[in-house]
């Protein structure tokens, strides 16, 4: 369908290009962007069962772990589908509500995501700083209003607002979006108006990333301090150990935005597929990654499967 040039306020729906400079490589470019996102469900969903079906592993690391694997699974479902459909289908055409009903998601998952890092951040500072008390200060009721705030956050700060700045822009018959999924930019780029606003809270937006960036380093700052008071060698390792899977995850999610952000901000030379595949990395690596990074480096978890596994064999 060739889009319309006449003005409208809202317009029927959008086309999105995929990654524009490599039309030609779409269908197998699908392939490994299929693969990782049924590595992503299986992953997380693998999670999840173990978490659920095990009682021993009802404490609140792994119930901050079960909101992780939710939101990463949000997240993939939220974009791959769509991606997919463009690489091997060609089904570029998205409707107007159907990319703002992508954008909500996809912002609302990264902002949680965000967000819950930080949670774990403080679970394992509690962890390792005040072990004796770690059940008394992490209580289901506190992991439950921690959730709450994680979700309302999200919602308040990034998913519903971004939204309202959408809908209160015009557009100009520009409906070809350069990209593989609808994010608030690039929309609003196609707006007829000033997008000033948007760039604006945009930018307020990011900095919240920023904010739990710093959140989590003054974390570990402390939870680094602890580990080093703690009587023998041994004690520390073990501690570091169970911050190590966070870490990995941490970097897992922040990297791909750090270089999204830099090339998108600066990288005025960069070619624009390596934007797209960048902000594509983004939204699609952690997701699949960090279950991975849990199974392999938590030895409750990596336990569970084993014997479902050996059972299943």
């Amino acid at each position: 369908m060739v889009p319309s040039n006449d003005t409208q306020f809202h317009p029927n729906f959008f086309l999105l290009l995929g990654i524009p400079g490599l039309e030609d490589m779409h269908m197998w470019i699908g392939f490994p962007f299929c693969i990782i996102y049924l590595t992503a469900l299986l992953g997380n969903l693998t999670i999840l069962f173990v978490i659920q079906t095990d009682h021993s592993l009802h404490h609140p690391m792994f119930y901050f772990l079960a909101i992780l694997s939710s939101v990463d699974m949000g997240l993939s479902t939220s974009t791959m589908p769509k991606m997919v459909g463009i690489f091997w289908f060609n089904l570029r055409e998205i409707t107007f509500v159907g990319c703002l009903i992508q954008m909500f998601f996809i912002h609302l998952c990264t902002g949680m995501e965000s967000a819950v890092l930080v949670a774990i951040a403080y679970d394992r500072y509690v962890a390792i700083f005040n072990p004796l008390r770690y059940t008394l200060v992490l209580t289901n009721k506190v992991v439950s209003i921690i959730a709450l705030i994680i979700l309302l956050r999200s919602l308040a700060i990034l998913a519903i607002p971004f939204v309202l700045l959408i809908l209160r822009l015009p557009f100009c018959g520009h409906q070809i979006i350069s990209h593989t999924y609808c994010e608030h930019m690039g929309i609003a780029c196609l707006s007829c108006a000033s997008i000033k606003v948007n760039i604006i809270y945009g930018l307020c937006a990011i900095s919240i990333l920023v904010f739990d960036i710093i959140a989590i380093i003054i974390s570990y700052v402390y939870t680094l301090h602890a580990v080093f008071c703690l009587p023998s060698r041994d004690v520390q390792m073990k501690a570091l150990s169970t911050c190590s899977s966070h870490v990995y995850v941490m970097l897992a999610f922040y990297t791909p935005a750090f270089f999204s952000f830099m090339t998108h901000r600066f990288g005025q030379n960069v070619p624009q597929y390596i934007h797209i595949l960048l902000a594509n990395f983004y939204v699609i690596i952690p997701p699949a990654l960090n279950p991975v990074i849990y199974e392999v480096r938590t030895r409750q978890i990596r336990e569970k499967v084993t014997r479902i596994l050996t059972y299943k064999l």
